[in-house]
């Protein structure tokens, strides 16, 4: 970062400008850049449901508001810039709701599902990113064929909407986090559809084979125009098929409406000391060493405790069996990072039917971040009130640590230690006291 005076990395002895200032002006590039996270969170959120047919104006209005106090020379007040920042957590929420309900809207009520993971013998298709509707046009022009189409990464989602579950040509789900595509991707004999984030440049010795969706793209990439996939469908058919290797099956679509319906039962044995704690533990997860506390931290959980997931972390934790609890698995999958609203509602749900605030909710965040949806989703559970948010594995570079210490002291962020177990011992703890 640099100094807005002397223009310097730090502040120097040669700028002429109080060395108090200089320090604020640091600060406050550092919420610009932290706001311009959040806003690029929220505009996925957005692009996702305007092609849904939804939008909202006062989310759309915050983002160009947002956006325009970025820029050079326009806010260098970091009270102003910390209040946006929470506002762009508030807006993100917004966000969130209006494309929860256009994928209900769109594809259903989601419900549990099991999943097959693997493959069948014959051609096939593999469909990556987070687009559902991409994956329902593509579904729809591969109708009558004997095309099996299988998801990818947080597609996994769409085996709960009854409108894509039940297609005849989703048979169902290949591979796992993104980070895992250069191998998955070329052991996968078929053409390969990105629908949105999470792609990484292909290898050459697959790369002929991949095709993208709208802003999605990469060198000598393959683009799809007009929701036209015939390309890709023809391809399919002169592939080499794909073969019998089913792995296993697992269960998803607990949906936070799922979860709902159980809310007397799990706020009766939270009451009644048959339950310890909800954990939630999800979000973006990314390749570089320190992860793995993640899986740890989940596989230290209480037997009386449920396992909220969402977002490609879960395939850090997922593989695990952690038993049952109330007549539920105790890993819960909510769906994709799209689907993070849902632990917050499940959380609002608590508090009234336990007569707390939010805040003391029995239910601990631990959350995996990489991309910008994580951490606007990170904004909004500090903008409204929840305390003791584990965020990891590294702490954001663009903040500073004046920063950090600012929303570690007045709203209980915390960043993840070297020993899960240890984190979690503490936020048990902290529970009992």
């Amino acid at each position: 970062m640099f100094c807005n005076q002397c223009e310097q990395a730090a502040h120097t002895s040669g700028c002429t400008t109080d060395p108090g200032v200089c320090a604020k002006s640091e600060d406050a590039q550092s919420l610009q850049e932290t706001l311009l996270y959040g806003l690029k969170g929220i505009a996925s959120y957005c692009h996702h449901a305007r092609r849904l047919g939804r939008t909202c104006e006062e989310v759309n209005a915050f983002i160009e508001e947002g956006l325009f106090a970025t820029m050079t020379n326009v806010n260098f007040n970091t009270e102003s810039l910390l209040e946006m920042v929470f506002e762009c957590g508030r807006r993100n929420l917004l966000a969130m709701e209006l494309l929860d309900d256009a994928h209900v809207e769109a594809f259903g009520t989601p419900e549990p599902s099991t999943v097959a993971e693997g493959t069948r013998e014959g051609p096939g298709i593999l469909v990556t990113g987070h687009d559902l509707l991409d994956l329902k046009n593509l579904l729809d022009q591969c109708h009558g064929t004997e095309i099996s189409l299988y998801t990818n990464g947080e597609m996994l989602a769409a085996h709960m909407y009854p409108t894509l579950r039940d297609h005849p040509n989703l048979v169902g789900h290949y591979g796992g986090a993104w980070q895992q595509q250069k191998v998955e991707f070329g052991r996968f004999s078929g053409p390969i559809l990105a629908t949105g984030s999470c792609i990484q440049v292909p290898r050459e010795s697959y790369a002929d084979r991949v095709y993208s969706t709208r802003c999605t793209s990469f060198p000598a990439g393959q683009p799809i125009h007009d929701d036209d996939f015939s390309k890709v469908i023809s391809h399919a058919t002169r592939c080499t098929p794909l073969g019998q290797s089913e792995i296993r099956e697992s269960t998803v679509g607990f949906h936070h409406n799922v979860i709902l319906e159980r809310l007397t039962t799990i706020a009766a044995a939270l009451t009644q000391g048959q339950m310890s704690r909800l954990f939630v533990i999800g979000g973006c997860d990314g390749a570089e060493p320190g992860r793995n506390y993640f899986s740890n931290y989940a596989q230290a959980t209480p037997e009386d405790s449920l396992i909220l997931t969402m977002g490609c972390g879960k395939y850090r934790i997922r593989n695990e069996d952690y038993g049952e609890l109330l007549g539920l698995p105790r890993l819960l999958d909510m769906g994709q990072c799209n689907d993070a609203l849902g632990a917050i509602k499940v959380a609002y749900a608590l508090a009234e039917a336990l007569a707390c605030p939010v805040s003391d909710v029995p239910m601990t965040f631990v959350i995996s971040w990489f991309d910008q949806k994580t951490f606007a989703n990170l904004l909004t559970l500090l903008a409204l009130g929840f305390r003791g948010v584990t965020l990891g594995p590294n702490a954001p570079a663009f903040m500073t640590p004046s920063l950090l210490n600012l929303l570690q002291q007045n709203h209980g962020l915390r960043l993840t230690g070297f020993n899960a177990e240890a984190d979690l011992a503490m936020a048990l703890g902290q529970q009992q006291t």
